[in-house]
């Protein structure tokens, strides 16, 4: 079974790496159920594995967490779901790229309930939105804002870390990084985009469109 546990409040960044790592070797050991961890964090950086140094433009702005999932500097904040996916690959087959796959699939179908249509974009990770009511980019192609960001970590094929969605954070809290290391385009959220979804509205969806990427083995 796949448990669901909503964190109440902001939680600070290395109490929930502490906890996610702690489940993740349970789960690896046998002796937890997988689990999806939503969480709201406190306004803070993150470096992936792929940070660069000059991607951090505003260093004293908020704290800044070195973390060892896949990607570069990103943002997390109240008014943005954070899902920490803990599944079990030994069980769902070892291939990262699928699980990838099913991880944007998975918040495609989310965002679809809310009539956003969420595209994948080569050499570009997570999720993205066209904005065909911004002015186009120098080279006349449309403008794509962010919605969502992915990035994961595996240890002994359990997974951790996981995906970031913006309800309605404070989108101006992006500007003390250029996020994964993507300066051409933008960020958005769902209230952003003028769709008044709150939390609540997203976790259901996420709930309902589970079993579509990950279905019950």
């Amino acid at each position: 079974m796949v448990e669901w546990k909503t964190e109440p409040g902001l939680l600070d960044y290395p109490t929930a790496v502490a906890r996610m790592e702690a489940r993740a070797a349970a789960i690896s050991a046998g002796e937890a159920d997988e689990l999806i961890w939503l969480v709201e964090h406190p306004p803070l950086y993150t470096a992936g594995t792929s940070a660069k140094a000059q991607d951090l433009t505003d260093p004293d702005r908020f704290p800044v967490y070195e973390t060892g999932r896949g990607g570069q500097y990103t943002y997390h904040g109240p008014g943005q779901r954070v899902i920490y996916v803990m599944l079990d690959l030994n069980k769902r087959g070892r291939d990262v790229r699928a699980f990838v796959k099913a991880l944007e699939n998975w918040v495609i179908d989310a965002l679809s309930e809310f009539g956003v249509t969420g595209e994948i974009r080569d050499g570009r990770v997570g999720v993205w939105v066209a904005r065909p009511d911004k002015a186009p980019l120098i080279d006349g192609s449309m403008r794509e804002d962010k919605i969502a960001a992915i990035g994961i970590k595996l240890r002994k094929w359990v997974s951790f870390h996981g995906i970031a969605i913006n309800v309605e954070p404070d989108l101006g809290h992006y500007g003390g990084i250029v996020p994964c290391g993507i300066s051409a385009h933008g960020v958005t959220s769902l209230v952003d985009l003028g769709l008044p979804v709150d939390m609540g509205d997203l976790d259901s969806a996420l709930i309902r469109r589970f079993t579509d990427s990950f279905p019950d083995l």
